[in-house]
């Protein structure tokens, strides 16, 4: 019975969701960007809305600190006072210009790695939580395994030098920043624009290296990179109007091309797909006449006046599919309590599509409708097999480009 009950737990508590590609073919074909890969995804449903070798393994130079940053905030205290070592001190590259021995608050050394990409602070900050760099890289790596679900990712260090066996891909960055971008302190260091800096070895105002902070409109972080084996990196995120995107692009040829592609992929998700959503309490029937509900309010990302399908098969999975046939959405629901057998018999209509209909009122589910929850082994092996398979991210929407 507790094993029965953790399951149901898992299920009502994670919108089981498989997302497919969204894609405006012609919009995309458009689009003729510098960097050797690229992603642009929704931040909301987690959608890929557009992808260029996505899930190429890059350097990634910089935009790792990102990784580092959600890292420190979640897995350190923010108050703690850390003594910066001779090895964080001797870390090339673009620094804050910390001393040995030096004592600072460890929010203070995020906020100088993410807004002024300081190495040294970044070295700082992986020594604090993990005892060295190596060791921090490595937990780093299996801690956003797990939260995230990424796939093609290895961290060597926590700021991004070049290593051989240093590598992510564009699209688990995307999904590396979605998470992290729902952390408010993350959030807020990378939408900060400028920020007074006092160290022992360096008094200055820090502005933010993310240029589109200034110069596109909803931008609010998060991370650029550059080392010649990388090319320039870049990932944005940008609000509007409740609408949030996600663009990475790896390995442009300079950073005005990296923030040229950023600004047509959010232009592309911006103008050509809008937000539409499974209203809570829809009901669906599948073939075998039974009723499966909308138990919350569920997002997905559709091309502009795409004409959509919507299929809810036997095993409480409901596709969304568009015109051409592809599926861009699809999500488990539970079935409707005292609903399946009794209207089985009576109703012969195969699909119940009620999503436009307001009157509906948004019937609840209450607690008690768990313990209805059918016992149908070959339902239950199906989707916690799907849950296992995508616990953490649901993002399988290809477009591939032809570029």
């Amino acid at each position: 019975m507790a094993i029965c009950t953790f399951i149901v737990m898992i299920i009502h508590s994670i919108n089981t969701e498989s997302l497919v590609l969204a894609e405006d073919e012609d919009a995309a074909a458009a689009l003729s960007l510098h960097s050797e890969t690229a992603v642009l995804m929704d931040a909301n449903t987690g959608q890929l809305l557009y992808d260029k070798a996505g899930d190429e393994k890059m350097y990634p130079a910089s935009i790792t600190k990102i990784a580092t940053g959600i890292m420190a905030i979640e897995k350190g205290s923010l108050e703690d006072t850390v003594t910066v070592s001779k090895e964080a001190v001797d870390v090339e590259g673009t620094s804050v210009y910390l001393l040995e021995g030096e004592e600072m608050e460890l929010k203070q050394l995020i906020q100088g790695m993410l807004i002024n990409s300081g190495n040294d602070a970044g070295a700082a900050v992986a020594e604090h939580i993990s005892g060295s760099q190596e060791a921090f890289s490595k937990e780093m790596t299996g801690y956003l395994e797990k939260k995230t679900g990424i796939e093609n990712t290895s961290f060597t260090n926590p700021h991004g030098l070049h290593g051989t066996d240093h590598y992510s891909t564009a699209e688990d960055m995307a999904k590396i920043t979605r998470y992290a971008m729902k952390n408010d302190v993350f959030r807020d260091i990378v939408g900060t624009k400028e920020m007074q800096w006092k160290g022992e070895g360096w008094e200055t105002e820090l502005r933010n290296h993310h240029q589109l902070l200034w110069d596109y409109e909803g931008a609010n972080g998060v991370k650029n990179g550059y080392v010649s084996q990388a090319g320039f990196t870049l990932v944005t995120s940008a609000n509007r109007e409740g609408r949030e995107l996600i663009a990475v692009v790896m390995k442009a040829g300079n950073s005005a091309q990296a923030y040229q592609d950023t600004t047509a992929l959010l232009n592309l998700g911006f103008d050509k797909f809008e937000e539409k959503h499974l209203e809570k309490g829809t009901r669906y029937q599948a073939p075998d006449g039974t009723f499966y509900i909308v138990p919350d309010s569920r997002p997905y990302s559709v091309r502009n006046e795409a004409e959509l399908d919507f299929q809810m098969n036997n095993n409480g999975q409901l596709t969304i599919e568009d015109e051409a046939g592809r599926t861009i959405f699809a999500t488990y629901l539970p079935q409707e309590k005292g609903k399946g057998s009794l209207e089985k018999k009576s109703n012969t209509k195969s699909i119940a599509l009620e999503e436009e209909r307001s009157d509906q009122g948004g019937r609840e589910m209450d607690q008690s409708y768990w313990k209805s929850w059918p016992d149908s082994s070959y339902f239950m092996a199906d989707i916690m097999n799907y849950q296992l398979k995508h616990i953490f991210n649901f993002s399988n929407l290809q477009v591939k480009d032809s570029s």
